[in-house]
C-alpha cells in the first residue's frame, strides 16, 4: 500500500514538474491557453442563467419543462449542481461551478489542441 502512494505521489510530482517545463519552454503559448480558459470559463459563468433555464425547459429537475424565468433558471441550475440544497446536492451554486467548470475545461481543450497544430 505503501508502494502504491509513494508511486502515486511520485508521478503527481513528475507531472508537475513536466508542465513546468512545458509552460517554461512556450511561455507564449502557455498565456495563450491560460487566457482562452479564463475567457470560456467566463463567458459560461456569464451565460450560467441562460444554460440553467435551458435546462430546465428540457425536463431536467424535478419541475423540468413547466418552470420559465428566474425559478427555471434556478431549477435548471439545481438539478446540474446535483439537487437542492435541501436535498443533499450542491443546488444553484453547484449548478453555477459545473457551467463554469465545463465552459473552461471546453476553452482549455480547445486552445490547447490548436497550441499543439501551430507548434
Amino acid at each position: 500500500m505503501i508502494d502504491t502512494i509513494g508511486d502515486a505521489i511520485s508521478s503527481v510530482i513528475d507531472a508537475a514538474e513536466s508542465a513546468i517545463d512545458t509552460v517554461v519552454e512556450n511561455p507564449v503559448k502557455s498565456a495563450a491557453v491560460v487566457a482562452a480558459t479564463v475567457v470560456t470559463g467566463g463567458a459560461a459563468l456569464a451565460a450560467a442563467p441562460a444554460i440553467g433555464a435551458a435546462v430546465s425547459a428540457v425536463g431536467i429537475g424535478a419541475a423540468g419543462g413547466t418552470l420559465s424565468g428566474a425559478a427555471a433558471s434556478s431549477a435548471g441550475l439545481a438539478a446540474l449542481g446535483g439537487g437542492s440544497l435541501a436535498a443533499g446536492g450542491a443546488g444553484m451554486a453547484g449548478g453555477t461551478a459545473v457551467v463554469a467548470a465545463t465552459g473552461a475545461t471546453a476553452g482549455a481543450i480547445a486552445s490547447g489542441t490548436a497550441a499543439t497544430k501551430l507548434s
